[in-house]
């Protein structure tokens, strides 16, 4: 097991997200056939000072051989190890959880079948319900809001957070567990149990919006004449989404601006973020990383969409892979960002196998932007900043871009 990975947030956050792994999988296959495109010069130290913080894989191994040996936990002894490195984003997983982890790079998961987003006087709310799942059944509907898991008040917690204990990640909860939610809607709280399910998702929701409606206006879709816009919604990168998010934009009618909604998406295979670029670039630099201080590059497939009015939807569940993409059609001028700023997940990860199965996963270098910016730690403030009612601004952009009519 070798190759760079990526990953979402602290521990307890990035089990909730929708995968882990970002520089996983294919990824980390090209690494070591040499299939992925590298940078001819030689870089520099890439954010040298988290690098050198961080622990070293060798250490982490031998502590776990050494555990092992005394017929104790391999992965206790190496969690120990990477808990003293200062390691932000290090951590380790036995072979049930790193399963887990490459089941969800297929969009397949353990939960109730809710996506939350944050609302904009700042609770914790439903954004989309899948259908047939646990939450859809029990009569959930977007809109709601999250008021307490297991008892526990959450509208002061992280988003990503909150998705963590709703799939019960710190408890590894398993399919067929409960968790009990209590649901606000309108001046109501009810209560509702639930049996968390393995579901499988569609990272990518596709549909058409009409030009941007004025306050006096009361009807909810466009005129017949207009084509509007299409609003693509990418809820993670995980296998496949990338081509998804290429054919959305070939299928679109030509005069239609993009809108993409990358808000709370916590990342996925990088692989498939640069698939997603190319279908807005013709070719060239989406980002470069560093593996030990040795640089390498990214870059889009040529013949993407150039001309189409793009805007960019972001906000701080944006994490990790979506950062990358983001950050490439900001530099490469190819589209208007407008939420509030992202998470600020730009390191990358290498997985390796520990003696008794488990596997570590530790920070080895960092990604920046084309235009050589870090994202690890600052994240990517859009062009424009708008707290509440950001998906109302960005369709107000993007028809002045000529994007929906």
């Amino acid at each position: 097991m070798s190759g760079p990975t990526q990953c979402f947030g602290p521990r307890g956050v990035r089990r909730g997200a929708a995968l882990t792994l970002v520089f996983a999988g294919v990824l980390a296959t090209g690494a070591v056939t040499g299939s992925l495109p590298r940078g001819g010069a030689k870089s520099e130290a890439l954010a040298s000072r988290s690098v050198a913080s961080t622990v070293d894989q060798g250490e982490v191994a031998d502590a776990a051989a050494r555990a092992v040996a005394d017929g104790k936990s391999g992965k206790e002894a190496a969690e120990e190890v990477v808990s003293r490195s200062g390691d932000r984003w290090g951590a380790v997983y036995d072979e049930r959880q790193y399963e887990e982890f490459e089941q969800a790079l297929d969009g397949s998961y353990t939960g109730v079948g809710i996506a939350a987003k944050r609302s904009a006087d700042g609770q914790v709310e439903v954004a989309r319900v899948q259908p047939g799942g646990p939450a859809d059944r029990a009569g959930i509907e977007p809109g709601d809001l999250l008021r307490t898991i297991d008892g526990h008040k959450v509208d002061k917690r992280p988003v990503a957070e909150v998705v963590a204990l709703l799939r019960g990640d710190r408890t590894e909860a398993a399919a067929g567990s409960t968790v009990v939610l209590g649901i606000g809607r309108g001046a109501g709280l009810r209560t509702e149990t639930l049996h968390r399910a393995r579901l499988t998702t569609d990272p990518v929701t596709v549909r058409r919006i009409g030009p941007p409606r004025s306050a006096a206006s009361a009807s909810p879709s466009p005129s017949p004449s207009s084509s509007g816009a299409v609003m693509i919604e990418v809820d993670s990168f995980t296998r496949g989404s990338g081509a998804k998010v290429r054919d959305a934009v070939r299928d679109a009618p030509s005069d239609a601006g993009v809108l993409l909604d990358l808000r709370g998406n916590s990342g996925g295979l990088v692989t498939e973020a640069v698939t997603a670029a190319s279908a807005f670039l013709d070719g060239g630099l989406v980002a470069t990383y560093d593996v030990h201080g040795e640089q390498r590059a990214l870059y889009a497939q040529p013949g993407g969409d150039t001309d189409r009015p793009l805007v960019v939807l972001v906000d701080g569940g944006t994490m990790s892979a979506a950062e990358l993409l983001t950050g490439a059609l900001q530099d490469r001028g190819r589209a208007v960002t407008v939420g509030s700023r992202t998470f600020g997940k730009g390191s990358v990860q290498m997985p390796s196998k520990l003696p008794g199965g488990s596997v570590a996963e530790l920070t080895v270098g960092h990604y920046r932007t084309p235009a050589g910016r870090s994202v690890d730690e600052h994240g990517i403030t859009p062009d424009l900043a708008v707290g509440s009612k950001a998906e109302q601004r960005a369709e107000t952009v993007l028809s002045g871009l000529g994007g929906g009519s």
